[in-house]
């Protein structure tokens, strides 16, 4: 068992997102997502379940062509998609990515 304080984990920036795993298994991998005030997280073709859980602040979510805003405490569950973000005040979250079998 392992319990990990998502709120004053530390996160790297995108280009060093593979930091930001903090539990990896072969189904799935789980990592904190921080975006700055008028960040981005460019287009990721995902063959993988994603799923979504907002910690602080809110960020729009484009899953293939729809739109959604999630904020804090919402969480968000996708099947393999088409994923885009940005947010406009900043955001931390918590991201898992559960393999397709």
């Amino acid at each position: 068992m392992q319990v990990f304080n998502l709120k004053t984990m530390k996160s790297y920036p995108y280009e060093e997102r593979d930091k930001n795993v903090f539990y990896k298994d072969k189904q799935f991998k789980t990592r904190i997502i921080e975006l700055p005030p008028d960040g981005k997280m460019p287009i990721c073709e995902m063959a993988s379940y994603v799923i979504f859980y907002v910690i602080k602040g809110t960020t729009e979510v484009k899953v293939n062509q729809e739109k959604t805003i999630l904020k804090e405490g919402q969480c968000l569950i996708v099947e393999p998609a088409t994923l885009s973000m940005k947010t406009q005040d900043g955001v931390k979250m918590m991201g898992i990515q559960i393999m397709k079998t």
